[in-house]
């Protein structure tokens, strides 16, 4: 590789990062993980989700982001069930999320507390409490270059060392849903942690330094199923994602083939300065999904991001493959296909 082109990859993945997971000053990146089959692991996004399939569920998935660019991946896994007469719901998640010289390690316990309001419609709320570690392996970040062109490291003081921290966080959430639909909304890390500090004081003029912090993230989640005929249902779903100055929204279809296989798609788009998140008009990715119900048990997905937006040649495509097992399906309990 040339020396510009290993100069312009170091630069790219160091901003990339830091836009990730920093979120200081005027850049308030989707720090959450994100993931294109979130409408199958919904738990990642909603602790009111807990309990809600009414069996014992183990999900996991994983995600390469961007094909094209290494170190860039995340790992979950999940269960949840419900207990005491299915009234409560509890869970577990746990996730890996690394993109470049930093690490997200989390894990989370929900609780979910459910509620019939009628005889199909259960009202859940939920709250979760975990910690994140996140981990930059500044160290070994390349900051400059000799006239001989080799690579040269711990010329600046900013990258001095590693860093590991420990983030303690709490998250809520409402999930209303039945056998046809839901409607949820929730915010998984209420406590804006702060990251680190950036930049120098200026003591003179009473000047702050920068602040990196976790910023609060919103979700909004909605979806429905409509009968097509005997062999047929279409199902459309929508995820509102929002921080302080920031949103985005995926829209989803998919189609189900004799409650089996399901075939669909995404369009995702965002806006950075909390505009009207449909001034993007291209969008910047979509999605193509594919779900197989294998057995009453065993469900196996698949999705395959394409960028529309200036990552897209660059980075290359995102792929996403996605493993659930249940425990105690019981069909006489379970009369229609769950679809959520």
């Amino acid at each position: 590789m040339k020396l510009q082109g290993l100069l312009s990859r170091v630069r790219y993945m160091t901003a990339l990062a830091i836009a990730t997971l920093a979120g200081v000053q005027t850049v308030h990146a989707q720090q959450e993980v994100q993931y294109s089959q979130y409408m199958f692991n919904m738990l990642a996004v909603n602790p009111a989700y807990a309990g809600s399939r009414d069996v014992l569920s183990m999900t996991g998935l994983y995600r390469q982001q961007w094909a094209n660019i290494s170190n860039v991946n995340t790992a979950s896994f999940t269960i949840d069930m419900p207990i005491k007469k299915e009234k409560v719901g509890v869970g577990l998640q746990v996730y890996n999320d690394q993109i470049g010289i930093f690490n997200n390690t989390g894990i989370y316990a929900s609780y979910a507390y459910r509620v019939k309001v009628s005889q199909k419609t259960t009202l859940s709320m939920g709250l979760q409490g975990g910690v994140t570690n996140l981990y930059g392996n500044l160290g070994n970040v390349v900051t400059a270059y000799s006239a001989s062109g080799a690579a040269q490291t711990g010329i600046d003081p900013t990258f001095s060392g590693n860093i590991s921290k420990w983030l303690p966080n709490v998250g809520v959430g409402l999930y209303l849903s039945n056998d046809r639909g839901y409607i949820g909304l929730s915010a998984p890390t209420l406590i804006q942690n702060a990251i680190g500090v950036t930049g120098k004081v200026d003591t003179s003029k009473n000047a702050q330094a920068s602040q990196g912090r976790q910023d609060r993230h919103y979700f909004l989640m909605m979806g429905f199923v409509v009968g097509l005929g005997r062999s047929l249902a279409l199902k459309p779903s929508v995820l509102v994602k929002a921080t302080r100055d920031a949103a985005a929204l995926d829209l989803n279809l998919n189609l189900w083939i004799k409650d089996r296989i399901a075939i669909g798609g995404s369009w995702r788009t965002n806006n950075s300065n909390f505009q009207s998140i449909f001034s993007n008009n291209r969008g910047d990715a979509v999605v193509g999904l594919l779900e197989i119900q294998a057995t009453d048990q065993f469900r196996l997905g698949y999705s395959y991001d394409f960028m529309l937006n200036g990552l897209g040649k660059r980075a290359g495509a995102t792929h996403e493959a996605m493993l659930r097992y249940e425990f105690g399906y019981r069909k006489a309990k379970i009369l229609t296909p769950r679809y959520f």
